[in-house]
């Protein structure tokens, strides 16, 4: 189902122009319509088309405007709601809880186009005009919010989303079977509050006696009361994200509701990504906003390629764990290659495919042989602290695929700029992946994120020591002059994370200083919602071990701790001198090799930490002292002469 332009439809004459008289599922988003894979709602609109469901888009509804939700009638089987492809808070602000000046995902990159926490927005919009209709909230917003959760932007702890949001059913993780299955479930004429069997989904329920193997969690009352609860509370959560072996979870809340959350979905075999990625979506933005100058993120992704989902690398600030899962799902070669030919067929094709990859890109394999079937490990992670011994490392088969989309006609240069995980990298005895990676894959600098060169701040982190980093460097530096190439790397580094102290950040500094790097940008840690990281930051406990863990939370101390990453910046003087000062390394504070910054002329001309200066100064204040006396002493003598003059009468 679509239109000539080969959209689906956002308006009630285009449903008309289909010959459609009701609409099976309404999508409302707070993006910009955009039928490209990278976008969570074309994919999810696209595989219900494909079974045969009609289904129309309200993009961005006006949430101060009950009516902007009936642009498209009632639909047949329910609404679908998403913030869109961010939590909507993170879309909107900074760290700092500045509001962002653009927004990617809206056409011209206007802001204020969706409202803050905009799937609970969206959903009880739609619950005041319509009282009975389905509700199926998704996307990562609903997803990393399904169960009681920290929220930064309000610092309070927040019940699961379901319940804010009044929907019926929430879809978690990518969706992509778990939607099928509530739509033929409902089109067979299963109540939306009996849909409690579907896998990847959460539901609402005052009746769990007819559960079995599943794992209470404290309560919401128990957790607003306890932060320690909730820290248990999220481990419990964190070790149940795979479908093998994961278990059936209950969150009660007063007034005998519980929130239930079934496990994952299973992740798509190779035929099912590619089936999903086959689907004709028109892989760029809605017509109608090329007056408004099109969509910003369009850009970074029109040429790109998907090669794969899911991540095993554990990072503690990262939600993909909690969203994706840990089992790696890819496409197969023949996908991506021909996805690759349309994209060389696109009149803005210039000849460079701008990236081949997912959440990292060279991961092509699950872990190990053993997830298939009895899924991840609930208690340890496959590379960090240090790597697993059943961990397989094996770069041939993404080596196999790049060297494809480089010999295809009109390709004249395919780019890796996903992140590459390094430290996996290094594992792999065979150095032909690392060599033709610099050799082919980078246009000038490879972006890599060591995140911190501490390793009780690595270790925090959960990733891997700093002496892992360190020998990449070698080997990159080694392979680019083997290869006869000058080609940079661009440390991704975060200020402030849980562990992290001043004496740490100025570890930090000390070794950008060292090695002549001071980056543009800073990520200061942002507690975005599931992550072991957040959890870190809100209860001041690590939710793996219950050991306390020390948090950054006062403003001036993380700008402290981030200015000491850009030290030399002159704008970050006052708080890099004030933090080295706290830090007692007062030692860094001079004119000296070593030193992070020189002392400011204070007001008296008399400067600290700089004994030969200082004496100077002394000097020359002494010279300008006896002048000043000379003077006075002179002019003295010249006033009593002058009143000598006049008692003679001259």
């Amino acid at each position: 189902m679509s239109l000539a332009n080969g959209f689906l439809p956002m308006t009630m004459e285009e449903v008309q122009e289909l010959g459609i008289e009701q609409l099976d599922f309404i999508y409302v988003t707070g993006d910009a319509y955009v039928d490209h894979p990278s976008f969570g709602h074309a994919i999810i609109t696209r595989i219900l088309c494909s079974h045969g469901y009609h289904v129309g888009i309200i993009s961005q509804p006006d949430w101060k405007d009950d009516e902007s939700i009936t642009l498209l009638g009632t639909p047949r089987l329910g609404f679908l709601v998403s913030s869109g492809n961010m939590d909507s808070m993170v879309n909107h602000y900074y760290v700092s809880k500045k509001h962002r000046e653009t927004d990617a995902y809206t056409p011209g990159g206007a802001t204020y186009k969706r409202p803050d926490h905009a799937t609970v927005v969206y959903s009880n919009l739609i619950r005041r005009k319509y009282k009975d209709i389905p509700i199926i909230i998704g996307g990562i917003e609903a997803s990393l919010r399904r169960m009681a959760h920290y929220d930064y932007w309000s610092d309070s702890f927040k019940r699961s989303i379901l319940l804010d949001s009044q929907a019926d059913i929430l879809s978690y993780g990518m969706g992509e079977k778990s939607i099928i299955e509530i739509a033929d479930a409902l089109n067979s004429g299963i109540a939306v509050r009996d849909l409690s069997f579907i896998a990847g989904t959460v539901y609402k329920t005052k009746d769990i006696s007819g559960l079995y193997d599943y794992e209470l969690l404290p309560s919401y009352d128990e957790m607003m009361a306890d932060k320690l609860q909730y820290a248990k509370s999220f481990k419990i959560q964190y070790d149940n994200t795979d479908p093998f072996n994961g278990r059936t979870l209950v969150e009660p809340y007063p007034n005998g509701v519980y929130v239930v959350q079934n496990v994952p979905q299973e992740p798509l075999s190779v035929q099912e990504m590619d089936d999903v990625y086959a689907l004709p979506y028109q892989r760029t933005y809605h017509p109608s906003y090329e007056a408004q100058g099109g969509v910003p993120a369009i850009a970074e992704i029109k040429f790109s390629l998907i090669s794969n989902r899911g991540c095993f690398g554990g990072c503690n600030f990262c939600a993909l764990t909690f969203h994706q899962g840990r089992t790696v799902q890819v496409r197969s070669h023949e996908s991506i290659v021909a996805e690759a030919v349309r994209i060389t067929q696109d009149q803005d094709f210039k000849g460079y495919i701008h990236d081949v990859g997912g959440p990292t890109a060279n991961f092509r394999q699950p872990s190990c042989k053993k997830q298939l079937q009895a899924g991840v490990c609930r208690h340890r992670q496959c590379l960090c602290p240090k790597p697993c011994p059943n961990l397989e490392v094996d770069h041939s088969d993404y080596l196999s695929l790049l060297r494809k989309l480089r010999e295809l006609p009109n390709v004249k240069k395919v780019f890796v700029r996903s992140g590459i995980r390094f430290d996996y990298l290094m594992l792999d005895k065979d150095d032909t992946f690392f060599r033709e990676l610099v050799e082919h894959h980078i246009s000038g600098q490879l972006k890599v994120a060591p995140e911190h060169i501490c390793d009780t701040v690595l270790s925090k982190m959960g990733k891997p020591e700093n002496a892992v980093y360190e020998a990449f460097t070698e080997k990159y530096r080694r392979l680019n002059q083997q290869i006869g190439k000058n080609q940079f790397l661009v440390p991704y580094l975060m200020s402030s994370h849980p562990g992290s102290t001043l004496r740490e950040a100025v570890a930090l500094a000390e070794y950008l200083r060292d090695i002549g790097y001071m980056p543009e940008q800073v990520q200061d840690f942002y507690p975005t919602p599931s992550t072991i990281s957040t959890v870190m930051y809100y209860t001041g406990v690590d939710p793996v071990t219950m050991k306390p863990v020390y948090v950054c939370r006062n403003p001036h101390e993380k700008a402290m701790q981030r200015a000491l990453i850009q030290y030399r910046n002159p704008k970050n003087h006052d708080l890099v001198r004030e933090a080295l000062t706290l830090a007692g390394r007062e030692d860094l504070i001079g004119y000296g090799r070593k030193c992070l910054i020189r002392p400011r002329k204070p007001a008296d001309g008399i400067m600290q930490n700089d004994p030969r200066q200082n004496r100077k100064n002394m000097h020359a204040q002494t010279v300008r002292k006896k002048d000043t006396q000379k003077q006075k002493k002179t002019k003295t003598i010249r006033n009593m002469h002058k009143q000598k003059n006049v008692t003679r009468g001259h």
